[in-house]
């Protein structure tokens, strides 16, 4: 088996509200099995796997870690939804401050992409995605872990080791994007030509992303004000 299956089993087990009791009953083993199916002391045969996933509702793939889609799907560009697609996902109620530095933020990412388009590297773009994932990350995590009775079974890396992990992985991504940006080398990879080096500069952002621009502008100013207490 793999590390992610006594994980999973254990944070749907959670998220249907029962006990090892009630589900080991309802998948024809003893608790004492699942339970130590669910911390990884034991492996189940692919019949388990199967009847797991048949109770839970998921796919086999999911339940191995294989996807981290419950289906199993595999995401592909045209499944991923705009930004603003309209949904009660999207509907923000309350305080304008979320809004407001959701559209700062949202309209920023478009000049950041915008640029990684221009400069066509893809060592380069997956650096930049990885910083940016690993921030994304740990915000979640924070607001995830707020509730001690959140499961803690949809991550795969420990609560204690997750911010650390996390913002190494962050500084990670970003030295080597600043390395490829400037024409290093990493990892066998050539870095950014000098000519391919966006040309920057307000009034050609401006000019470039007339709808984004000054949201830009704006973050960065906030961003500083942080900076300097």
């Amino acid at each position: 088996m793999n590390g992610n299956f006594p994980r999973i089993i254990t944070l749907l087990r959670k998220e249907r509200g029962l006990s090892q009791k009630k589900a080991a009953e309802a998948l024809g083993i003893s608790q004492a099995l699942l339970s130590h199916y669910e911390k990884g002391i034991r492996e189940c045969g692919l019949e388990f796997v199967v009847r797991a996933a048949d109770f839970y509702g998921v796919s086999c793939d999911y339940l191995l870690g294989r996807s981290p889609d419950r289906t199993g799907a595999t995401l592909t560009l045209e499944d991923i939804p705009e930004p603003d697609a309209m949904g009660k996902e999207n509907v923000m109620r309350g305080s304008l401050l979320p809004v407001l530095n959701k559209k700062l933020i949202a309209n920023s990412l478009n000049i950041i992409f915008g640029i990684l388009q221009q400069c066509n590297h893809k060592e380069l773009t997956n650096e930049i995605s990885a910083c940016l994932n690993a921030a994304v990350y740990r915000c979640f995590r924070i607001l995830y872990s707020a509730n001690p009775k959140n499961p803690q079974g949809l991550f795969a890396v420990p609560e204690k080791l997750a911010g650390g992990y996390a913002a190494a992985a962050e500084s990670v991504a970003e030295s080597n994007a600043r390395a490829i940006a400037e024409g290093e080398k990493i990892g066998g990879d050539e870095g950014l030509p000098r000519d391919k080096a966006p040309a920057l500069s307000p009034d050609a952002l401006s000019s470039q992303y007339p709808l984004f621009s000054s949201s830009l502008f704006n973050l960065i100013k906030s961003a500083e004000s942080r900076m300097k207490g």
